[in-house]
């Protein structure tokens, strides 16, 4: 993308200092310092969720902007290359801009996004920013058919003190809470790795269950591995009389614990076990420095498909918030090609 001189004259003596440059292995610990301490922060931006969907195969761009050498901004790029199909650079819970010249920093990234496309074949790219307004410099960018995240989550404040948490919940929540801890519902929480096929069995039997779908064991491994050396994540275990019951998946970023995957045991659903879990997971996301436990995913439309268990998460409180969601930016020289290009290959494979 070419900025414009009309552009270009508008900008404050800030904007011209600003520039973006590929953040290095020395810069990328204080990338993720950054994104920690940011209050759009998404654990999708760090550098340990990339090294994870490398792992994965896809490839990662990460890029940071900088006014005067002081990191203020930035985005990683992620790519999965699909030969002979429109590929597309993506940005989830990105970009990470700077309020004070944000349009000027979303034109940079722009333009490195287009450098990449070229290079890559990509036809657009998809961005999903934690923002709750979509801004007027957005304008260009188009709603995705698809987000990247759950556009719609519900947050559980861990400020205040543990009774007012409590406090605050549904009382068929503060209810079930105490039930399961008199039924002597006992949990424990590691980043031992030997927890990994505990938590994916009890995961692929709820999905089999509510039919939805589900990431392969080898995405578990690679996922779970790749965060524990970084302490960005955890798996909770419940236990009822020896027996495991149900699992989560808890991800640290700064202030925010979020509630990746879980999965229950059908057995015993008497003593509540999922309550217990996700009540001593708020208490440690707490103990952390977390101001907030995210359940990722919710809905408060009756006929959505995540309503069964949205409305189990319902019952601890909170609040839920809605953002903007994935919206793309085309880059229109590329779709032309690449639409020239998948033309002639089904033609010649006509033949």
């Amino acid at each position: 993308m070419q900025i414009s001189n009309s552009h270009t004259n508008k900008l404050t003596q800030q904007d011209l200092a600003l520039n973006i440059r590929e953040l290095n292995t020395a810069a990328q610990q204080d990338w993720d310092a950054f994104i920690k301490n940011h209050p759009n922060g998404c654990f999708m931006q760090t550098c340990s969720w990339a090294d994870f969907k490398e792992i994965e195969g896809y490839k990662t761009f990460r890029y940071g902007l900088f006014l005067n050498n002081q990191l203020t901004g930035g985005c990683i790029y992620y790519l999965y290359p699909q030969s002979n199909k429109a590929n597309l650079l993506i940005a989830p819970g990105g970009p990470i801009l700077p309020q004070e010249y944000a349009e000027s920093a979303l034109q940079l990234l722009l333009h490195q996004a287009e450098k990449l496309a070229q290079e890559l074949g990509a036809i657009a790219l998809r961005i999903e920013p934690l923002w709750t307004s979509k801004p007027a410099y957005l304008k260009k960018f188009v709603r995705a058919p698809a987000d990247l995240l759950p556009s719609e989550t519900l947050l559980i404040d861990l400020t205040p003190e543990l009774s007012e948490i409590l406090g605050a919940m549904k009382p068929k929540g503060r209810y079930n809470i105490r039930l399961s801890q008199r039924y002597g519902v006992t949990t424990e929480f590691s980043n031992d790795s030997q927890k990994i096929p505990v938590l994916y069995e009890l995961f692929w039997e709820t999905v089999q269950r509510q039919k939805f779908f589900g990431e392969p064991y080898g995405f578990f491994i690679n996922l779970c591995q790749t965060l524990f050396k970084s302490n960005m994540a955890e798996i909770g275990v419940a236990y009822w009389q020896g027996e495991i019951i149900a699992a989560i998946l808890v991800v640290y970023c700064g202030q925010v614990a979020t509630y990746l995957y879980g999965g229950r045991s059908l057995a015993h659903p008497k003593v509540m076990a999922n309550y217990s879990l996700h009540w001593e997971a708020m208490q440690r996301a707490k103990l952390r420095g977390c101001q907030f436990y995210d359940f990722y995913g919710f809905t408060q439309d009756v006929n959505h498909s995540y309503a069964k268990f949205s409305q189990f998460k319902s019952q601890f409180g909170g609040q839920p918030i809605k953002t903007i969601g994935a919206h793309d930016y085309f880059f229109y020289d590329q779709l032309a090609d690449t639409l020239i290009s998948l033309f002639q290959n089904l033609a010649g494979g006509s033949k």
